[in-house]
This record gives C-alpha cells, structure tokens and sequence, in this order.
C-alpha cells in the first residue's frame, strides 16, 4: 500500500518539533509508563515483539535493553522519526528491524507476533482506521499472543490542566474514550479486552490496556482487506 496516498501525523505533531520529542515524552514519564506496559506483558525470552507506532524507537530500544533475545521490530509512518530509531538502536548496539508502514495495513503475515506494543500512539489514528488497525493487530498476533497498548484518553480535555486540555482539543482524541476502544478490541475479534490499569500524568490520564487474541489458529482480516 502506498505510503503517498496516506497522511499521517508525526511524533511530534509537526516535523519542525521533532527533536524536542524524545525530552518531552521523558520529562512527563513516558519511559516510567512504558516499562510498566512492559512489566505488564509478561514477555518470554523467545517471543517476537511489534511495536507499532514505534516513532523515534525509544521503546523498542529499551525492549531489546530488557530482554535482549527477543526479536523486535517496529513500524511508523514518519521517515524521519525511523531514522533517529536506527541511530539509536546503532548507538545501544542492537539489532532491531524497524519498517516504514501504517498500522492498519500492516506489511507481516498472519501470526507473526507474541505480542503488539501501541504506546501512546492510538490517539493519532484518525477514527476510521483505529478499527481496522485493531483488526490489522489481531491477524498478526499468534495465537494466544496479546496486545498491549498504552494511551490518553479523551475526558482531559474537559479537565483544568492547560497542558491536558491542549493535547485533548484534537478532532482524533474525541473518540478516543476508554469505552470505545474496548468496543474496537472487541470487535476486531479480541478476547477478554480490559483496562489494566491508569496514571494520571501531566498530560492527562493514561490507559492500560491489554486483550488477547483467541488461541485457535484462524484469522480474521481487517474490514476491506
């Protein structure tokens, strides 16, 4: 699928503040969250990771720091953000693949991972593809395998944090409540989909979630594929 017939939204928001990002995300606690999403996920020294959304690849770095035998890939959108990703993985001196592509077209085969990492990227997704992204998740997941993902939801717009309010005024974030995107788990054919836990955080308040795909063999491919 062509990369020029979809748009996307960088990291950042906008190109120019692209280095800023991985400062930001740090002051307000991403790395703490994401090794908890990690914690939750209970990988095995053998399981094959995708980090979707994987932006300028902090996670999917961290991820081979932990457990350097698994095997990680990770995939975005934005040319530039995958670029600093293997810089990074080149100065950590780990092998990690990371793929230019969109989360709901996902370039990998049925059963493919253990488990599917999303860290604060669904709120991006505009809401006609964050369905068939959960459906893309659920075909490659093995049997068995789980989905993780970690995101903001929609209500700190409403709450009296400046900062919060900001980051919730987007079009993307008004369907990115916490009920909804257990309906899209769901529905894409994921079993048991729940909240794991919450943080508030400077940002807002921050969601775990986590469902499984079933532990049969049969795939069920994303609306129109």
């Amino acid at each position: 699928m062509s990369h020029a017939r979809h748009a996307y939204l960088p990291a950042a928001g906008r190109d120019v503040f692209l280095p800023l990002y991985d400062p930001l995300t740090k002051l307000f606690g991403a790395d703490r969250a994401r090794r908890k999403l990690f914690d939750q996920a209970a990988v095995q020294p053998d399981h094959a990771i995708l980090d979707i959304g994987c932006g300028t690849g902090t996670f999917a770095v961290a991820i081979k720091g932990w457990l350097p035998s698994v095997n990680v890939v990770g995939l975005d959108p934005d040319p530039r953000a995958l670029a600093r990703s293997e810089r990074k993985a080149m100065a950590a001196a780990v092998s990690i693949r990371f793929d230019q592509g969109f989360a709901n077209a996902l370039p990998y085969a049925d059963a493919s991972f253990d488990r599917v990492f999303s860290s604060l990227m669904f709120h991006h997704l505009p809401q006609n593809a964050k369905l068939a992204t959960l459906c893309e998740v659920r075909r490659v997941l093995k049997p068995g395998g789980s989905l993780h993902l970690l995101d903001f939801v929609e209500p700190g717009r409403h709450g009296h944090n400046p900062l919060a309010r900001w980051l919730h005024a987007s079009e993307r974030m008004e369907s990115n409540t916490e009920e909804r995107i257990l309906g899209w788990m769901g529905e894409a054919g994921l079993l048991d989909p729940h909240r794991v836990a919450f943080d508030e955080r400077l940002l807002g308040r921050i969601v775990y979630y986590r469902a499984s795909a079933p532990a049969e063999s049969h795939q069920r491919l994303a609306p129109g594929l």
